[in-house]
């Protein structure tokens, strides 16, 4: 499977969006597109959708979208359901049809067999199970119920009509139907907006092992990063293509943009030499034929373009605090938090310059503490104190202002009346509101806009504690590291709610982890935390005896004669492999070949395929052999 475009673009109107499309996309290849808000991403995964779309880019190649294998595209775009009267069940098992009417083929030969064993009826049983398998019949149903429950839909869910689910709901079925579908290229677009960091480590690890293409758009950088292993950028409308994941690509960026200037700037110096000796000897009779020289290999040249700066335009700010707190900043002492009825009990002590994370579901009481700690929500019970000389400031995800007909300036006037238009001005032009962007009505503004003069207003006040929930919504990459930089060097204290985890990674000294009906903290990282995590779960791995279910003797035995005789076929390969693998390496050392570099290479990279193809074959014989009944 391939697909590739190749020197497209896509305009709307006058303005050109994307002006020279380059990507190609294989089978089974991990892919990200990233870039800042409104450079085109969404765009460049509608255009391999519908490429009709497209148009010829600016690029010397000629225009072209090209197919290998007919290659089917999923894509989430709008939501929509035949029949909103179906379950939220009969909606999913609709994917699963084929594997329904084998299976119920086969529990009709199965009653035959009960009665005779009919030769005919065994081989078409036999052809059955051959299908079912293949669909991954045995395994389908585990499949959408971890999905179902994984994405917050409970077993009583099931029974309910689609009409009852909320829009959020509906979109999130939607998502679980793309993702049961399997297209060949799977696009995604944000993914992890709206779901919490268990979900979104499942659907890391689900996406890793997809077997077909997936293409993501995602501003979540360890998901990326985790996941991908190759990344197109977007940049002044083209597209730049890197290999490797996301830390892979922020290196590879900042060595081929230093390369290129370096070679830019030694051809202009080397352009600026030759140019000079032609001036100055292009009208002496003995010396012209010599100027005319440095001249036409000054033309020769193959021009290296200067390279464009990163587009790294974001907000900033020398984030003082006012005055000092004293050393221990809060004390909490077995926190009953809720609403109506207790949530959960949280218990911890904050200290000076102390930065604690909050992770884990959505709707267990997040929010819920920082609102009570700002006195929003009343406790239900225990008890918590700040220490001597605190100054809070708490950023709201559901970012209000208290008049959305005030524009940015009025706004901002309005909370420091103190302050010269002038060192308002500077205030607001150092979270990017610049020349008349200041007399936008906040009605108007994006997400992206409210989330910076909110942080503006926080700033601007100087506080020694800040609580912030989910302060990197509606922020691209660039945006989540500018705020990155100034809370690492922030002095005072930080309490914040975050779903992104390279976010919470780059800033949490210590953790609060929310799960149902309890709450634990954890004093490290975010990466120490995980490690310790994934270490316990391998230990309960090893504890946990697996259990059999009770199948037919016939049919277990009928298996597992398929898959020793499987086994024995991958033996045979993985052997044959093995004495390619010695053979090449002996004739590596001959003396016909020792000195032959091109051909060393060429034996080198054969290696490389066969240990890789060894080392395929080895996991297909493990997974044959831990499948037996």
């Amino acid at each position: 499977m391939n697909y590739r475009i190749v020197n497209g673009a896509v305009s709307y109107g006058a303005d050109t969006i994307l002006e020279e499309i380059n990507i190609e996309i294989n089978e089974k290849e991990k892919i990200a597109i990233v870039g800042r808000n409104g450079a085109g991403k969404t765009t460049l995964l509608k255009a391999i959708v519908d490429d009709t779309i497209l148009e010829e880019g600016v690029g010397e190649e000629k225009f072209g979208v090209y197919r290998q294998g007919n290659p089917e595209i999923g894509y989430l775009k709008q939501i929509e359901f035949e029949n909103e009267d179906l379950t939220l069940l009969e909606e999913i098992l609709k994917i699963y049809k084929p594997i329904i009417e084998i299976e119920d083929k086969m529990k009709k030969l199965e009653e035959k067999l009960v009665v005779g064993t009919d030769e005919n009826t065994i081989k078409e049983y036999a052809s059955c199970r051959e299908k079912y398998e293949l669909l991954d019949g045995y395994t389908y149903k585990k499949e959408y119920q971890t999905m179902l429950r994984k994405f917050g839909f409970s077993k009583e869910d099931e029974d309910k009509k689609i009409y009852e689910f909320s829009g959020g709901q509906k979109t999130r079925i939607a998502f679980i139907k793309l993702l049961i579908s399997k297209p060949d290229i799977l696009l995604l677009d944000e993914p992890t907006n709206h779901l919490d960091i268990e979900t979104i480590e499942w659907l890391e690890s689900y996406l890793k092992n997809y077997n077909r293409a997936v293409v993501i758009v995602s501003h979540d950088r360890m998901f990326i990063n985790k996941i991908v292993n190759k990344i197109y950028e977007i940049e002044y409308g083209a597209i730049n293509e890197y290999k490797g994941n996301y830390e892979a690509f922020e290196v590879q960026k900042r060595m081929n943009y230093e390369k290129q200037l370096k070679d830019y700037e030694y051809q202009q110096k080397e352009i600026k030499r030759l140019t000079a000796i032609a001036d100055k000897f292009r009208y002496k009779p003995t010396k012209a034929k010599m100027a005319l020289a440095k001249l036409k290999q000054v033309e020769r040249m193959v021009k290296i373009e200067e390279p464009n700066k990163y587009d790294l335009k974001t907000f900033h700010t020398n984030f003082e605090i006012k005055k000092e707190s004293g050393k221990n900043v809060l004390s909490v002492k077995n926190l009953e938090i809720g609403y109506e009825s207790k949530l959960t009990t949280v218990t911890f002590d904050l200290l000076k310059g102390q930065k604690l994370g909050i992770v884990g579901a959505n709707g267990i009481g997040k929010s819920t503490l920082l609102k009570t700690l700002i006195g929003k929500v009343p406790k239900l019970g225990g008890n918590f104190e700040y220490g001597y000389n605190v100054m809070s400031e708490y950023f709201d995800q559901d970012i209000a202002f208290e008049n959305n007909d005030n524009t940015v300036f009025e706004e901002f006037t309005n909370k420091f009346p103190k302050l010269s238009e002038r060192e308002i001005r500077n205030s607001l032009g150092a979270f990017l509101f610049s020349g008349e962007d200041v007399f936008k009505k906040i009605q108007v503004l994006s997400g992206g806009e409210k989330v910076r003069l909110k942080l503006c207003e926080i700033f601007k006040r100087e506080p020694n504690l800040l609580l912030l929930d989910e302060p990197t919504n509606h922020m691209d990459m660039i945006g989540k590291e500018s705020l990155e930089r100034i809370l690492k060097e922030y002095k005072g204290s930080l309490i914040f709610v975050s779903h992104d985890r390279y976010f919470v990674n780059k800033l949490a000294d210590a953790l609060l982890i929310f799960k149902k009906g309890e709450v634990k903290y954890f004093s490290g990282t975010y990466e120490e935390y995980m490690i310790k995590k994934e270490s316990e779960e391998d230990v309960q791995q090893v504890n946990k005896a697996p259990k059999k279910e009770k199948v037919n003797d016939y049919f277990i035995r009928k298996e597992n004669t398929k898959i020793e005789n499987k086994l024995k076929k991958i033996e045979s390969e993985i052997e044959k492999i093995e004495t390619d693998i010695t053979k090449l390496k002996e004739e590596m050392f001959s003396d016909k070949v020792a000195s032959d570099y091109v051909e060393l290479a060429k034996m080198q990279e054969k290696i490389n395929e066969l240990e890789m193809l060894l080392e395929n074959k080895m996991q297909e014989w493990d997974n044959l052999e831990s499948s037996k009944i």
